[in-house]
């Protein structure tokens, strides 16, 4: 067990836990306004493209990530569009996203970078990833040092985010809103506010947390884009606010499991078996 229960391991689930709980984030919102976002892994995708593609152009990791949070606002925005306006059904429009993004990106990657399978830049211009903790002499600090040295900033800042996000929801007069446009619709148009206006600023948060998560997924750890990378990050993501019961605590908590059981299982298949 020794062999297993590793920093490293601790390490591997934060930061795979870091794009999903950012996405998980941002999927609690459409949930709380009575929405079921199975887009969320396209959404994840156009960011990590976009978020690529800007980084490389302009040599900036902060440019991509702007680049892709704004990508991903009008990505919600486009899946609010046909599910509050056109009323169609949640299901259908998230797996048509899904789709389009996935064809989207690689006939992006084929023709503006002549490319197939994956990106990094060029050994002139490289994609710039965004910046790594450095703790110093703290480093040196069991368990805590390994775990957080040499990661990326976005880790620890999905703290903060997740700690804002209880606060939004449950302490602020649009968090209300947004829970009673998904429970009790009729009531909060009674009291003069339009459920339909809550729902358009729930997918557009959710867009915005997903091209996030996605610009964490390309330029905080390998600081590239691949075909079809977001890997059902967005389903998982997905699966832990269900899980959670779309508290951003219990949903971060569940993100941290997949990080957790998806490394042990790694790094358990390359342990050896001692008899």
């Amino acid at each position: 067990m020794g062999n297993i229960f590793t920093a490293g391991l601790f390490q591997h689930m934060f930061r795979s836990a870091t794009p999903v709980g950012l996405a998980a984030m941002g999927g609690l919102m459409t949930e709380h306004a009575g929405i079921m976002n199975i887009g969320m892994d396209g959404m994840i995708l156009m960011g990590a493209f976009t978020s690529v593609a800007v980084s490389w152009l302009f040599g900036s990791a902060w440019l991509g990530l702007l680049a892709a949070l704004l990508v991903g606002i009008l990505v919600g925005m486009f899946f609010a569009l046909f599910v509050v306006k056109f009323k169609s059904d949640e299901f259908i429009i998230g797996t048509a996203l899904n789709i389009l993004a996935g064809g989207l990106t690689v006939f992006l990657l084929r023709s503006i970078f002549e490319v197939k399978g994956s990106f990094r830049g060029t050994p002139e211009q490289p994609v710039v990833g965004l910046p790594k903790v450095d703790l110093g002499v703290l480093a040196k600090i069991p368990i805590i040092g390994p775990i957080l040295d040499g990661s990326s900033v976005f880790l620890i800042l999905t703290w903060g985010l997740v700690a804002l996000m209880w606060f939004f929801v449950y302490r602020t007069p649009y968090g209300f809103w947004i829970r009673a446009a998904g429970e009790r619709p009729a009531t909060l148009r009674t009291a003069g506010i339009s459920p339909e206006k809550m729902k358009w600023i729930s997918s557009a948060l959710s867009g915005a947390f997903c091209g996030v998560a996605g610009a964490q997924l390309a330029l905080g750890d390998v600081t590239m884009f691949s075909e079809g990378m977001s890997n059902s990050r967005g389903y998982v993501a997905f699966a832990c606010v269900i899980f959670g019961a779309a508290n951003p605590g219990k949903v971060y908590l569940a993100a941290l499991m997949f990080g957790f059981l998806m490394r042990w299982a790694i790094d358990s298949r390359n342990t050896p078996i001692q008899i």
